[in-house]
């Protein structure tokens, strides 16, 4: 018998897949990828907005009423809006960890059901290239801390920003407004997760 699985995806412009077309947002090709004979991933649940920080990610979460026990797989990649508007480390570090708790909570309290995806560069982007080291400089920072957090708790952790670091060797990576992943970059990225979260659904 076919295994149904319901997908919940938490984050900001890299998950609603700001500049591509529905069907290339990662979440969504994600979907796609790992529906198989065996398993059949319904189309994810996005709670993301261009521009949410961790905080307005965690409001969303609240006005969306998502029930706890509830999702198969839960996805995180927040982050990127607390570094571009200058919000502190400490903060970042308390907000996050909220977040994944409250991930874990929506898949049935199973830790082994979400994933966190690192933080973009978007210096290597034609809006960031100009500042690219202090940008990139800030991104590590910030990953290194989500994933010392997910490190701790035992979470799955898929680091996507050295592709997305190659955005100026390949200006196909990026989308139109030159400052988004394009879809083919967000294929990239799901060709890197795959494998991992074709585990976590079959388990």
């Amino acid at each position: 018998m076919k295994k149904n699985i319901s997908y919940l995806a938490l984050g900001d412009s890299y998950t609603i897949g700001q500049s591509v077309s529905a069907s290339e947002r990662y979440p969504v090709i994600l979907a796609d990828r790992l529906s198989d004979a065996d398993v059949s991933v319904a189309p994810p649940r996005i709670i993301a907005t261009t521009g949410w920080t961790t905080n307005n990610l965690k409001n969303g979460i609240i006005s969306a009423g998502i029930d706890k026990n509830k999702y198969d797989v839960v996805s995180l990649l927040i982050g990127v809006n607390n570094q571009f508007q200058g919000r502190s480390i400490t903060e970042y570090k308390t907000q996050f960890t909220e977040l994944l708790q409250m991930s874990i909570s929506f898949a049935y309290g199973n830790k082994d059901k979400v994933f966190v995806i690192s933080i973009p560069d978007y210096g290597y982007t034609p809006f960031g290239h100009n500042n690219q080291a202090k940008i990139s400089s800030s991104i590590d920072q910030f990953n290194a801390v989500n994933k010392a957090i997910v490190d701790s708790m035992g979470i799955k952790y898929f680091d996507i920003t050295s592709i997305s670091r190659n955005g100026l060797l390949d200006p196909e990576l990026v989308a139109g407004d030159g400052l988004h992943p394009s879809g083919k970059q967000y294929q990239q990225w799901v060709d890197l997760m795959a494998s991992g979260v074709r585990a976590i659904v079959k388990k």
